[in-house]
């Protein structure tokens, strides 16, 4: 019969507890990365991927008003001609 001694049992769950604990460093300093680099980058005035994509939609949409409005105001000249 084999029986595992105390010493080997409270190893191991040591062993398991300081895991436990690098985890939670780990968690605890990629949260404390994250916040800096997104502080970082507010303080730069950079944005978002979405902001731009958005108002790269907005210019774009405005860019084609103005080629229509443009248009419409060349067959009118034309016509009062």
């Amino acid at each position: 019969m084999q029986t595992r001694s105390k010493f080997f049992d409270d190893m191991s769950q040591l062993m398991t507890n300081a895991m436990g604990v690098a985890q939670g460093a780990k968690d605890e300093a990629e949260t404390a990365m994250k916040s800096i680099v997104d502080r970082w980058l507010a303080d730069r005035d950079f944005v978002t991927r979405e902001e731009f994509d958005a108002v790269r939609a907005m210019a774009q949409k405005a860019r084609e008003e103005n080629e229509a409005l443009k248009a419409r105001l060349d067959a009118l000249e034309a016509a009062s001609k």
